[in-house]
């Protein structure tokens, strides 16, 4: 049967939003080319969303100053070095994104986040908080896969300080809470404890992350309704999360980023999250 009707189109390729994200999980024996892919992807995918995974937190403050604590930045950095200066980090998560919010896909039909798994912290001989590693190993985090291939930390910061990913004013990160996370990246960057007062930590952290560093924490003081962990605000803003389980570094650091948008869409479409950028929450310096 003949007809003048043209031939149907063929199907539309997904949109990039619209390809699931696939976590590239980083070992020893991967990371120098994960690395190398990075250092490709960031002069257009600028900006960086992290989050870390821990031991949990040992040293806390004493009765005596705990009222104050939280008003006091000077003596939550103390708190926060000296837990910093004792523990071992156990996973990185990273999501790459450029202006428009687009994660990288390589080419595929997949978009990519990262997962750095390490070496360094053994739960049998380290001192950890019991509860933090329990979590852990319940959101499936392997410590003995992590002890036989994870990576050394040492080369971890060689690798990151050619990457493009610090040092470089065109980056910006995103975070959730993350003075703590900053204190372990800072500590393995330079190799040694944190710096004795909270100045020095910040003038650390401006000379390898920037000026353009945003907490996501930290905005919620400014956004009505907004409270609770990264769980709780996910749902307040009704986003979903895209892959893994919360408590997995890469997981999370892609759930930061959502967050992120969606608080600057709904709070900051007007002027812009800029002025509030440079600020960890907790470590507030007027």
């Amino acid at each position: 049967m003949l007809t003048d009707d043209p031939p149907p189109l063929p199907p539309e390729p997904p949109s990039s939003a619209d390809k699931p994200v696939v976590i590239r999980s980083v070992w020893s024996y991967n990371l120098e080319s994960e690395f190398q892919l990075i250092g490709r992807l960031i002069d257009r995918y600028n900006f960086v969303s992290m989050d870390t995974e821990f031991p949990g937190v040992v040293f806390r403050p004493s009765p005596a100053i705990h009222k104050n604590w939280h008003q006091n930045p000077a003596a939550r950095y103390v708190i926060l070095k000296a837990n910093v200066d004792l523990l071992f980090l156990i996973q990185i998560g990273l999501t790459l994104s450029d202006d428009d919010g687009n994660l990288p896909d390589l080419g595929s039909g997949n978009r990519y986040i990262w997962e750095f798994n390490f070496r360094d912290f053994d739960p049998t001989r380290h001192v950890h908080a019991p509860d933090s590693i329990e979590l852990l190993r319940r959101q499936g985090v392997d410590f003995d896969k992590n002890r036989e291939f994870g990576i050394d930390s040492a080369r971890f910061a060689e690798l990151m300080m050619s990457s493009g990913l610090v040092c470089n004013d065109l980056v910006s990160w995103v975070t959730f809470h993350s003075a703590y996370d900053f204190g372990y990246l800072i500590k393995i960057l330079t190799g040694r404890v944190l710096p004795d007062e909270l100045s020095g930590f910040l003038s650390l952290l401006r000379l390898f992350f920037g000026t353009e560093v945003y907490d996501v924490k930290h905005l919620m003081r400014f956004s009505e309704g907004l409270h609770g962990g990264l769980d709780r605000i996910a749902k307040t803003l009704d986003l979903d999360r895209a892959v893994g389980k919360s408590h997995q570094a890469g997981s999370d650091s892609l759930l930061t980023w959502h967050a992120f948008q969606k608080i600057k869409q709904v709070y900051f479409c007007k002027d812009g999250a800029q002025e509030y950028a440079g600020v960890l929450y907790g470590l507030e310096v007027s």
